[in-house]
């Protein structure tokens, strides 16, 4: 579907490069999920990203760079590990996280001694990057705690109100190729900790890097969605086995409407909307967020979820409806 027809909108990376020059916000298209970007230099442009999203001022966000070249320039120490990562990754759904240069300042760290960075994986935002020439802050762009963006629409559903038309601009990238956030890595120490699973799987990690990743994570370092409660809609999620699937779920829902997001080979029982089917996980991943918007789209009070098996990225996926269901 199509996005509507907004002042906001642009399809030419020149006007998003435009916006973040001048300090103001340009929305840019990744992978992953659609970023509110900000000029990360200017303390003031990435002060408007926090207001926007109605993001608390001590969660950090994570620094789009054009390419691994900017490590040295974003990052005081960059271990050989995670040089390998960048090298063998980027551009692509996996973020750094590095002990910070100066450039980092506290206002896309959150005050941390930390820096995340990535370099994503489309066109269009490479060509703003590029251009550019610096780093450019860019959560996620919807309000804080809700679902991701992966198509404008989503986007212009939840922020139009907030950006200003011939300012601010929403780069039309079309839908998201991977759907999900990307895997982010601390880097500090002397292995890799996975912070939040992503595309990149922990085995692709270890791979990449020359060094497995290790258990748990270090407790001065937070990143980006690590929150419990993340990515809810305004219905409620539920998250079954697909054993555990009513054949009349109104008994569990209680609600009179509901939707339903499962594998393609899960059959709909009778009363519940369809939302997706997804086929593999890679759909599945594809599709989850825009299931989620359509859910409150159709003023649905619930969505029943059967969620794909296996690691990788269908983990990622798992990790990213548990956050979800302990949204409501």
């Amino acid at each position: 579907m199509t996005a509507p027809p907004s002042p906001l909108l642009s399809d030419d990376p020149a006007d998003a490069v435009a916006a973040l020059r001048a300090g103001r916000l340009a929305v840019l298209p990744t992978e992953t999920v659609y970023g509110l970007g900000a000029d990360a230099s200017r303390p003031s442009a990435v002060a408007r990203v926090y207001a926007v999203k109605g993001r608390p001022a001590d969660h950090p966000l994570i620094v789009h760079v054009a390419d691994a070249g900017a490590l040295d320039r974003w990052a005081a120490a960059v271990p050989d590990y995670a040089s390998r990562l960048a090298a063998a990754a980027w551009p692509g759904p996996l973020t750094l996280v590095l002990p910070r240069a100066s450039a980092a300042g506290d206002h896309v760290t959150g005050g941390q001694d930390t820096v995340a960075l990535r370099v994503p994986d489309h066109p269009l935002t490479l060509q703003v990057l590029s251009s550019f020439g610096g780093g450019v802050a860019a959560p996620s762009a919807n309000r804080f705690g809700r679902v991701s963006p992966t198509t404008v629409r989503h986007v212009l559903a939840e922020l139009a109100a907030a950006l200003v038309p011939g300012q601010d601009v929403v780069l039309d990238g079309g839908p998201c190729g991977v759907g999900v956030e990307s895997t982010i890595v601390d880097c500090t120490g002397p292995a890799p900790v996975l912070l939040r699973p992503g595309a990149v799987s922990a085995d692709e990690v270890g791979r990449l890097g020359g060094v497995q990743v290790v258990a748990g994570r270090r407790a001065a370092v937070r990143a980006p969605g690590m929150l419990a409660a993340h990515y809810a809609p305004a219905a409620r999620v539920v998250v079954l086995d697909v054993e555990a699937l009513p054949e009349h779920p109104g008994s569990l829902t209680g609600d009179p409407d509901a939707g339903l997001l499962a594998p393609r080979a899960v059959p709909t029982p009778s009363g519940l909307v369809r939302l997706a089917g997804p086929e593999d996980t890679e759909a599945y991943a594809r599709v989850l967020y825009a299931a989620l918007h359509e859910a409150d789209a159709l003023g649905l009070a619930t969505v029943l979820v059967v969620p794909p098996a296996g690691g990788g990225l269908a983990a990622a996926v798992r990790d990213r409806l548990s956050r979800a269901a302990a949204g409501r």
